[in-house]
C-alpha cells in the first residue's frame, strides 16, 4: 500500500474520532459533529420496519396538509439543545418544542417534519398533548414510544398545575385553579363533570371526576355528589364541567342541575361555592354571573 494512501486513511479515521465525520446509516441523513446526550443512540423500537425509516411517515390527512420538508442540518439536535439550555424555552416555537420532545422517541433522524405536521393537524403544541391516545396511536409514523412521551408530558403539566392550584386555599388562588381546570378539561371531546371537595378552610381535599357523558350531556346525580362530600368530610364543594363545543355558556339543564345539588347539599350544611363551566380557552363562573348567590 502506497504511503499516500496510508496517510489518507489515517486522516479519515482521525477525523471520525474527532467527530468531524460520521458513517452514513441506512434511512437517515449523514450527521456530523454528533454529541452525546439528550437523544443520541440507536432506535429502540420493536417494529423493525418502522425503526428502519425516519419518523416522517404520516397518514394521508397529515401528509397532505403539511408542506414542510425536512432539511436535516448537521448538528441540529445539539444546537437545539444548547439553545434551550442557554436561552430557555420561551424562544421556542410550538413545533420546536414538539420536535425536541420527539428526540426522546426517535434517537436519530429529522423530527421537524413530523412535529410541524402534528401541529398542523391538532392546532398547537397543547393540542397535540391533549389529543386522545387512540388518535395518536392511529397515526402512522408515531408509534408507542412517541405517544408515551407525549402523554407523559401532558400528565406532568396537569400535575404541576394541580400542585400550584392547591398551595393555598382554593378561593384565594383563583387564577391557578382556572389554569389547572383548563389543563384538565378544556380539550376533552366529551362532557365531564368534576367536583372539588373543600375543607372548612377551603383547602382542596379531593378533585374527582364524577361522570363522563356525550358531546353535550353528562348525567349527574345530586345524591351521589352529596354522599361523596359526606364521606370526605367536606364542608364545601365547587362543581365543574366542560363544554366540548368551546362555548362555556350554561344550558338550562346546567342551571337546573346546579339548583338541585344546592338544595341537596344545603340540607346537610354543605355549601356550593360555585359551578364553573370550562370552554376552549374560556370559562364561566355561576357565582360571578349571579347564578349562585
Amino acid at each position: 500500500m502506497a504511503w499516500r494512501e496510508v496517510l489518507e486513511r489515517t486522516a479519515r479515521v482521525w477525523r471520525m474520532l474527532r467527530g468531524e465525520t460520521a458513517p452514513r446509516r441506512r434511512g437517515f441523513p449523514e450527521v456530523r459533529g454528533r454529541r452525546s446526550g439528550f437523544a443520541e443512540g440507536p432506535v429502540a423500537i420493536a417494529d423493525a420496519d418502522f425503526a428502519a425509516r425516519p419518523p416522517v411517515s404520516l397518514d394521508a390527512t397529515i401528509a397532505d396538509g403539511a408542506p414542510f420538508a425536512g432539511t436535516g442540518p448537521q448538528g441540529h439536535r445539539a444546537r437545539m439543545r444548547e439553545r434551550l439550555l442557554e436561552r430557555g424555552a420561551d424562544g421556542l416555537a410550538d413545533y420546536e418544542m414538539l420536535e425536541m420532545l420527539l428526540f426522546f422517541a426517535f434517537k436519530q433522524g429529522d423530527t421537524k417534519p413530523l412535529a410541524k405536521a402534528l401541529i398542523n393537524r391538532f392546532g398547537s403544541f397543547a393540542g397535540v398533548l391533549a389529543a386522545p391516545m387512540e388518535t395518536l396511536m392511529a397515526i402512522r409514523g408515531l408509534g408507542p414510544h412517541a405517544v408515551a412521551a407525549v402523554k407523559l408530558v401532558q400528565a406532568a403539566a396537569v400535575r404541576l398545575a394541580r400542585a400550584e392550584a392547591v398551595e393555598q386555599p382554593v378561593l384565594n388562588n383563583w387564577d391557578r385553579l382556572m389554569d389547572y381546570l383548563n389543563a384538565v378539561m378544556a380539550r376533552e371531546k366529551v362532557e365531564q363533570f368534576r367536583v372539588l371537595f373543600l375543607d372548612p378552610k377551603n383547602r382542596l381535599i379531593a378533585d374527582e371526576a364524577q361522570a363522563k357523558g356525550t358531546v353535550n350531556h353528562t348525567p349527574v346525580y345530586p345524591r351521589e355528589v352529596v354522599k361523596r362530600a359526606l364521606e370526605l368530610h367536606a364542608t364545601a364543594i365547587i362543581l365543574v364541567h366542560n363544554h366540548p363545543s368551546g362555548d362555556p355558556t350554561p344550558s338550562r339543564e346546567d342551571v337546573e342541575m346546579t339548583r338541585e345539588i344546592e338544595r341537596a347539599a344545603g340540607t346537610l350544611g354543605i355549601l356550593v361555592h360555585d359551578h364553573i363551566v370550562i370552554g376552549n380557552g374560556k370559562w364561566l363562573s355561576f357565582r360571578k354571573t349571579g347564578r349562585i348567590t
